[in-house]
């Protein structure tokens, strides 16, 4: 909302100063800033309001350490997160940007799916929460959405130079460019790095591809989100990790919307996506600052409010962004808890077939509650898996070089 005036106050009336606000990185500070201010300096009002509300979490015995000690903790604090990342973006974005569009809907959207799953929890006292199909539903429902949107939006386009842009000397070349409306990806870890959709058909290539496209981003929305969501089991873990891939996804966003950074690093050129740095900073800035009351020991959970949004929303940026493929790399810890309780429940139902008894990979999944059950300390636990968050970004920044 405030970009539109700075940008009158700027251009049409000339006051020196207001210009600022045309530098995205500018932006992304005050967006990162404001999005701390509301966390932290509000945030204990707004756990005291939950707690008056008696909206507590209830835990079910698995036989944890300390798991008793969380009973009646505070839940749904994803509504922090919510409004840390809205209102930031909201005051310092381009709202007439598309990217910037989807990810406000997509933050609402499964925030509110979220929302309604943590109502039924806590005041109709029902532990199941919003049924299975239910969630799926309004999961595929955001999917067709965003892939929709992506492949026929015609504000949707990469940059394609037929001269490269080069620094030398203190001179830059000027490239002749086409934007082109194509369905495109990067592929990590390779040269010449690009995959378009429609070659994966081959002759159905062309009537196929937004169907093949749309369910690519449908399927890739609902894992992460779930992801996100299992994750989300002992104090700080889903906070923390999803803070390391929300920086990542920024250092993305920005070369990828700077002609010359991306025409240096070998990365697509994706026009207008550099105002994506200004949401993720908002996400940074709103996790970094609901783990000021959700370190532990926590003072508030962010239920599934905030998990299942935190994940959807790593997913569409990662999207918009073209680095999808890059996920199971930069979002590993969420597809590692993932993957545990599949090999878990899989590797249970066949034995219990094959030998009428169910064993175990784990001594409980997702993998976290592994090593609680191992007595190890859950402070470690977190700081063990955020370590890996961090290298596991290490890498997937590490394939800018590759060229």
């Amino acid at each position: 909302m405030l970009y539109p005036l700075f940008d009158y106050l700027d251009k049409v009336l000339d006051i020196p100063g207001t210009g600022v606000f045309r530098f995205i990185s500018f932006r992304a500070g005050m967006a990162a800033l404001f999005s701390l201010i509301i966390t932290i300096s509000f945030g204990h009002k707004i756990i005291a309001w939950i707690r008056n509300k008696q909206i507590g979490e209830t835990v079910r015995d698995l036989g944890l350490e300390g798991e008793k000690q969380k009973k009646g903790t505070p839940t749904m604090g994803g509504l922090m997160i919510m409004a840390a990342i809205l209102i930031p973006t909201l005051l310092f974005a381009d709202l007439n940007n598309i990217y910037i569009i989807l990810l406000l809907i997509t933050t609402v959207w499964l925030g509110a799916i979220g929302f309604v799953d943590d109502y039924i929890k806590v005041f109709k006292k029902n532990k199941e929460g919003l049924a299975g199909r239910f969630k799926i539903i309004g999961q595929i429902g955001i999917g067709i959405i965003v892939g929709s949107t992506l492949y026929f939006n015609e504000s949707v386009v990469i940059r394609e130079f037929t001269n490269p842009v080069s620094i030398e000397e203190g001179v830059v070349e000027t490239p002749t460019y086409r934007d082109v409306k194509v369905a495109k990806t990067t592929i990590p870890f390779t040269k010449n790095n690009e995959l378009n959709y429609e070659t994966l058909l081959g002759f159905m290539g062309e009537a196929m591809t937004p169907i093949l496209y749309i369910f690519v981003v449908t399927f890739i929305i609902t894992a992460v989100s779930n992801g996100a969501n299992i994750t989300d089991g002992i104090d700080g873990l889903a906070a923390g990790t999803s803070a390391i891939i929300g920086l990542t996804i920024a250092i993305f966003a920005y070369l990828s919307g700077n002609a010359i950074f991306s025409s240096y690093l070998n990365i697509m050129y994706i026009p207008n996506s550099g105002e994506l740095v200004i949401f993720a900073s908002a996400f940074i800035g709103a996790c970094v600052g609901f783990l000021w009351y959700n370190a532990y020991p926590a003072q508030v959970f962010m239920g599934d409010t905030g998990s299942l949004m935190l994940g959807g929303v790593i997913a569409v940026l990662a999207l918009t962004l073209r680095k999808e493929l890059l996920i199971p790399v930069m979002c590993g810890v969420f597809v590692i808890e993932n993957v545990s309780v599949m090999l878990q429940v899989g590797y249970f139902k066949y034995t219990k077939k094959k030998f009428g008894e169910g064993r175990r990979i784990f001594l409980m999944s997702p993998l976290h509650h592994h090593y609680q059950k191992k007595n190890i300390p859950e402070a470690k636990i977190v700081t063990r898996f955020w370590i890996v968050g961090i290298l596991l970004a290490v890498i997937t920044l590490a394939t800018l070089k590759l060229r």
